[in-house]
């Protein structure tokens, strides 16, 4: 399973919420789950984060 949290922990560098949607996407080969146990704190998240970040892992 994916956890957001451990993207985001692992990935400190991500000051940007369209970097975190390619690093979900990247990591989300060979994945069969995705957890969102916390919300995105950076300055561009948008309303409709959590539909945009399920999209990613799914494409």
């Amino acid at each position: 399973m994916l956890y957001l949290s451990e993207i985001m922990i692992q990935n400190p560098q991500l000051d940007d919420f369209e970097e975190l949607i390619e690093v979900v996407r990247q990591r989300a080969k060979g994945e069969m789950f995705f957890r969102i146990d916390v919300k995105p704190t950076y300055e561009n998240t948008p309303e409709n984060w959590e539909d945009r970040l399920e999209a990613a892992f799914t494409s």
